[in-house]
Formats: structure tokens, sequence, C-alpha cells
């Protein structure tokens, strides 16, 4: 009998979601799941673009063009000028989702063997695009003291080697929350100059900023060719369903390699490029996003002054997108979601993301959870009140069962 390949069996199981089933059985018996460990957004969806789905004039649902519906090209060039960035539309392939986008901008930067350098904790499926793509990562360890913020130069430079090929990173950052200084962007700019690397940059969060301001790669003209752009409508607008993203570039190669990508699987989806295309043509678009994110302002304090008047939870308060990678009072952050969510006793429970899932340097975040507030404010507290009830449950039950091993 053929067995699976050795590159599908190499696919990393998703942290965020490999313990959904337990969640899922939780719910069988009755008990409320708090989901802080998705970044699914409970904001509606706004009516502009919903209407653009429902009122698209299509008698015949047809492929739309590979690089995208000129018409939701020229939109995203709008939104990015709007963003004080100059985006022609030709410099803008639509992609199924941000993460074919990634997938993507991987098979252009790198060969098969080749080394991308990547700030860690990361979002996870960026693993599995590697796996994918026969690409090797390349940690850039960063820690929850300094905010994970970025190492000096010469720990990142000490890491490039002759199979380095490009430098990636999210901007604001999944899972930490990180916005990186100008300065920061700067000495990443340099390096990939120095070292003649492609940089990435995946900039679905831009607007998910709280403090200061966002510094895009596509800010910085020397390095227009060799800087590759990730986006995606799923947080912005609240519609993660739509799998709508984008890769844009000023590299002609670049976009020309992007093209056959994109052509080897047809087209994005047809109905959700009309609904961007109505949603930039409401006069209320940046209204709507700015609103969007004056919310989540409110709910990260809220969630981070809950957070800290729980006993042993250590973290920084994040300055973007909608996460908090916290520090937990366990040896074992995924043993304690797992209780959580087969043992705590309550009626309601609390699922988290375990940290070691961002990590590929074993060991590390094995104490750590990343929460997404993502909530409203009163399930918000609601949830903390229980993470804070599981955790003095949790390590009751360990004592006594080291007291009871002891005697």
């Amino acid at each position: 009998m053929p067995k699976p390949s050795a590159r599908s069996a190499a696919a990393p199981a998703s942290p965020i979601r490999r313990l959904y089933p337990l969640a899922v059985e939780a719910k069988k018996r009755g008990k409320k799941v708090y989901h802080l460990n998705i970044g699914q957004p409970d904001i509606p969806t706004p009516q502009a673009f919903m209407r653009g789905v429902r009122e698209a004039n299509v008698d015949v649902l047809s492929y739309a063009p590979s690089p995208g519906i000129p018409e939701a090209l020229e939109a995203l060039a709008r939104y990015y000028g709007e963003c004080g960035l100059h985006v022609t539309k030709e410099e803008i392939l639509l992609t199924i989702g941000g993460s074919e986008g990634i997938t993507f901008a991987l098979m252009i930067a790198c060969d098969p063997g080749d080394q991308v350098l990547i700030p860690q904790p990361f979002y996870p499926n960026y693993l599995g695009y590697a796996r994918l793509t026969n690409v090797e990562i390349v940690p850039i360890t960063t820690c929850r003291e300094e905010g994970f913020h970025l190492p000096p130069r010469p720990e990142i430079e000490a890491l490039i080697g002759p199979r380095t090929k490009a430098i990636l990173f999210s901007h604001p950052g999944n899972p930490t929350g990180v916005v990186y200084t100008k300065a920061e962007i700067e000495m990443l700019v340099d390096i990939a100059l120095k070292n003649d690397l492609f940089i990435i940059s995946d900039e679905v969060y831009r607007e998910f900023v709280y403090e200061g301001g966002h510094t895009s790669l596509l800010a910085f003209p020397e390095i227009r060719d060799r800087a590759i752009l990730v986006d995606s409508i799923s947080k912005r607008l609240s519609a993660c369903g739509a799998r709508i993203g984008a890769l844009i570039s000023h590299n002609r190669d670049v976009m020309t390699a992007a093209l056959k990508c994109a052509t080897i699987r047809l087209s994005a989806p047809t109905f959700e490029q009309l609904g961007l295309v109505a949603f930039m043509a409401d006069p209320d678009h940046r209204a709507v996003i700015e609103e969007m994110i004056g919310e989540y302002r409110t709910r990260r304090d809220l969630f981070c002054r809950e957070l800290l008047d729980i006993p042993g939870i250590t973290f920084r308060v994040p300055e973007g997108a909608f996460y908090v990678m916290m520090g937990l009072p366990v040896e074992d952050s995924e043993a304690f979601i797992r209780w959580m969510l087969t043992d705590y006793p309550g009626p309601e429970t609390v699922m988290l993301a375990p940290g070691a899932g961002f990590y590929v340097t074993p060991g590390l975040g094995r104490d750590e959870a990343r929460g997404a507030y993502v909530l409203k404010a009163d399930d918000l507290r609601q949830a903390c009140a229980v993470l804070a009830d599981g955790l003095s449950m949790f390590n009751r039950a360990l004592a006594g069962e080291v007291v009871a091993e002891r005697g």
C-alpha cells in the first residue's frame, strides 16, 4: 500500500488549531469555550463589502484573470496610495489569502535547500510554507522581556550563510504584537542590501498599531528591487473567509515569476474581489477601518489590565496586531491548555494557543501561550476570570500530585 510522502509528513500541525478537537468535545459536554487561540475577529464584515458580493451582476461565475480583476487591482493601488505608498496595479498580484502570498514569495526568493531568516516566535504557518517549498528557516530569536524587538545587528548577521536568500518578518508581529521601530526596519533593509538578500514583509496587520506609527518595507526606495510585500484583507476587513491577499513588488522579474505561480492555480476568488472593489468605492471605507482599530485598542487595554491581575502571568503590552504572547506560571503551557479543555470543572473554559508552536528552537516557548483579544469586552473579562481560576486549580492539582508521590 502506498504511503503519503515524507514532505506531507513533515508539514507541521498548527498549534493554533491542533487542539481544536478537544474544544469540540468540551462543547459537546455543554461547556462554553472562550476562543482566545485564534485570530478570528468577531466584528461584522463591512456592509459595503458584503453588498458588493451580494449585488454582483454576474451571469457566469468565470475564472478571474490570474493577476486579479483589474478593478480590484486598481482599488488596492488606491488603498496603498492612502497609506503613503506608491504602487501601480501592475505591481500587485492578488493571491488566495496572505498564505498563498507568503508561499509564492518563498518560491520566488529561494530555491530548494535555501535558507530564510525569520524572527521567532513567528506565525507557525510560515514553517508549513517553508516545509512545502523545501526552504529552511533560520530563526532570529527574540524574547518577551525585550518586547520581542530585534536583537543587535551582529547577532542577526552571524546567522547569514551561503544558503541564506531572504529575510521574512511579520509587521506588526503575529504572535507577539511587536511593532518594529523605523531604526529596526532600516537595520533589516541595510542587512539585506549588504548581504544581497530579498526581504519579505508580511503587513497583514498594517493598521493595527496602537502607539506610534507603522513603517512599511515599501517606504525604502533603496530596496525597491529586493522588497516583496505580502498583504491580506482578512483582518482589516474582518473577512478571513474571503481569502483575498496580495503580493506586491516593484521588481518586474519578481512580478513575472509571481504571475507564473498564479497561472498554475488559475485565479483568486471572483466574488470576494468584487466585494473588495465595492468596499474601496465606499467613501467611508477609511472610517470603517479606523473604527475597527479603535475597538481593538480598547480590547487590548482591557485584556492587558485583566491579565495583570492574574498571579504569575508575565507579558509586555503589545504595540500592534491583536495578540498577547504571555508567560504562564506553568512548566508546560500545552499541558495546561489541554487540561482546561478536558478536566477543568467549570461550566466555561478558555482556549489559548501553546507557545512552543511559534518557535522552531526546541524548548523555547514551553511556558508561553498566545492569547487573541478578538472577543467583546464582557467575554474578555470572563475569559480572564476563568483563566485565573484554571491556573490556580491546575497548579494546586499538580502540587497535590507531587505531595502524593512523595508521600
